[in-house]
């Protein structure tokens, strides 16, 4: 499994997310996006249908009828209906997400400490390929 950390400094974690979704798409891929506050989700929500002039990126609540078939769902947990690979945690909570091929923490300057612990507590995994990102100048920069 990859993890990747992601330090969000210059841009709204909606947005992020909407990058990450775009890239994750393209792969062929399905993505989960994991935030626990349904106020945040809704947020995301509104950014990824209107992640670009002449696209948008279509998602649903896990929990609602059809979901099976979007590409991208949005929920509290870990559920995944729609049988992603991916999965971003936008909310800056660290969560065992064994099943995923990548998973992604998005977090603010102010939830390092924690994704320091998220990170230290992964150590000795042998099946685990991390990465850490930080925004740089307007643009995402692997720093290790």
């Amino acid at each position: 499994m990859k993890l990747d950390f992601w330090q969000v400094t210059d841009d709204p974690v909606e947005k992020v997310v909407a990058l990450i979704a775009k890239r994750v798409l393209g792969e062929g891929e399905r993505v989960l996006v994991v935030a626990a506050d349904a106020d945040q989700r809704a947020a995301i929500a509104r950014e990824l249908w209107q992640a670009g002039p002449d696209s948008f990126l279509a998602n649903g609540e896990a929990d609602a009828p059809g979901a099976d078939r979007q590409p991208i769902l949005l929920s509290g947990d870990l559920a995944a209906p729609n049988g992603a690979t991916r999965l971003i945690l936008a909310d800056g909570v660290f969560r065992d997400s064994e099943g995923f091929a990548r998973v992604f923490l998005l977090f603010a300057p102010d939830g390092a400490p924690e994704a320091r612990k998220a990170w230290r507590a992964q150590d000795g995994h042998a099946d685990l390929e991390r990465a850490y990102f930080a925004q740089e100048d307007g643009r995402w920069v692997k720093k290790g």
